[in-house]
C-alpha cells in the first residue's frame, strides 16, 4: 500500500513546487518544525501502486493523497481518510522562497516597532515611514537595518500639506520585505492599522527593547512636556486601547478621552522605572509561518479502469515530514 501523494500532486521543494514523481534522492523540501519553516532533505524515493485514493479538500486548496498518509492536527497526526472536519497544519506555499529575516532585539528592535506603530505605514509586502523630521527618519532607517538586516536609506520626497495649501518637503523610508511586513502584523495582533493595532508586548523582552520603543513612538507621534516638577514625554493616540495597555507597564494612570475617537494622551514620567512596574515579559521574535485550516471534505477516489494510482513516498533527513501544497503530511511509521 502506498501512503504518499499521487503522482502528480505538487509538493514543496526549496526550489520549487514539483509533481510528486519528480522528486529526486538529495532534493531539498520544505517542511515545519513548530510555527518555523524549515529545510529537509530526501535520502530515498519510493512508489507503490494502489487502486484507493482520497481527495482532502480544505480552506485552502484540494489534494490527492492515499488515505493512510498522516495530516498534523492539534491533537496529534490522523489518516488523510479520517481528517473530515479537522484542523490541519498548513503555511502559504507562495511565501516559502521569500528572504527570511533574523531579528536582532535590543534598543534599535523597540525603536523601529515603536516609530512604526506612532508613524509608520504596513503594507502587504513592504513597510514604509514618511516624516518631516530627516532626523527622525535617520534614526529610524539605522534602527531598521541594524534589527532586521535590511540596507534601508532616506529618500527626499514631498506631500501636500491641508494646513498650509501647499506641497512640504519630506523624507521617506521604504524597505520591501513581505516578511517584515507579516511579522510587524504579528506584533501588533493582525491588524497594522492605527486605529486597530494591538500594543506590541514583544518590546517588553527587556527594558532596553522598551526604552527603544518608548523613544521611537515619542518621535513620532508624542513630544516632550515640563510641569513645575514634573519631567516627562506625552503621546497622543485615538487608540484607546492601545494606550490603554501600556499605562500600567510605566506605572502610569491613565484616562481616556471621553468622547469615542478623541485623541487620548498618556504622560511617561522620566522616572518611570523608579515605580518598578516594569515585567519583562517573552513573545517570539520570529514569524509564526504555520497556521490551521479547516478539512471541508475528504472525498473517496477510487481508480478509473485498469490504470491504478501511483503513490510517492520518500525518506527524508533530518526532518520526516514534508508540504503537499503547504499542508504538513508524513507516512506512518
Amino acid at each position: 500500500m502506498g501512503y504518499g501523494p499521487t503522482s502528480k500532486m505538487l509538493v514543496n521543494l526549496v526550489d520549487g513546487c514539483v509533481q510528486a514523481k519528480n522528486v529526486t534522492p538529495g532534493s531539498a523540501m520544505w517542511t515545519l518544525d513548530g510555527d518555523r519553516t524549515v529545510q529537509t532533505t530526501v535520502v530515498g524515493v519510493a512508489a507503490e501502486k494502489a487502486r484507493a485514493a482520497v481527495d482532502v479538500v480544505t480552506d485552502r486548496t484540494t489534494f490527492t493523497v492515499s488515505p493512510d498518509l498522516l495530516l498534523s492536527t492539534p491533537g496529534g497526526w490522523v489518516h488523510a481518510a479520517d481528517a473530515v472536519g479537522m484542523t490541519v497544519a498548513w503555511t502559504p506555499t507562495r511565501k516559502l522562497c521569500r528572504e527570511r529575516l533574523t531579528i536582532r532585539p535590543g534598543y534599535e528592535f523597540g525603536y523601529f516597532v515603536g516609530a512604526t506603530c506612532a508613524d509608520g505605514t504596513v503594507y502587504k509586502n513592504y513597510v514604509s515611514l514618511i516624516v518631516n523630521d530627516g532626523g527622525f527618519a535617520s534614526r529610524y532607517a539605522a534602527a531598521l537595518t541594524v534589527c532586521t538586516g535590511l540596507s534601508a536609506r532616506l529618500e527626499a520626497v514631498s506631500r501636500p500639506s491641508g494646513y498650509l495649501e501647499r506641497d512640504v518637503a519630506g523624507f521617506r523610508v521604504r524597505v520591501v520585505s513581505s516578511y517584515l511586513s507579516d511579522l510587524l502584523r504579528q506584533y501588533v495582533g493582525g491588524d497594522p492599522h492605527h486605529m486597530r493595532q494591538r500594543f506590541p508586548r514583544v518590546v517588553l523582552r527587556d527594558v532596553e527593547t522598551f526604552t527603544g520603543f518608548m523613544d521611537g513612538y515619542v518621535d513620532g507621534d508624542g513630544c516632550r512636556v515640563t510641569w513645575g516638577s514634573y519631567e516627562g514625554r506625552v503621546v497622543a493616540s485615538a487608540n484607546v486601547p492601545f494606550l490603554r495597555e501600556w499605562a500600567p507597564v510605566i506605572g502610569a494612570r491613565f484616562t481616556p478621552e471621553g468622547t469615542k475617537g478623541r485623541v487620548s494622551r498618556l504622560y511617561i514620567a522620566d522616572r518611570w522605572r523608579s515605580r518598578d512596574t516594569f515585567q519583562p515579559e517573552q513573545h517570539p521574535l520570529q514569524l509564526q509561518e504555520s497556521s490551521w485550516i479547516q478539512v471541508q471534505e475528504v472525498r473517496p477516489r477510487p481508480a478509473l479502469g485498469a490504470k491504478p494510482f501511483t503513490f510517492y513516498g520518500y525518506r527524508l533527513a533530518p526532518y520526516p515530514t514534508f508540504l503537499v501544497n503547504g499542508h504538513l503530511v508524513r507516512e506512518p511509521w
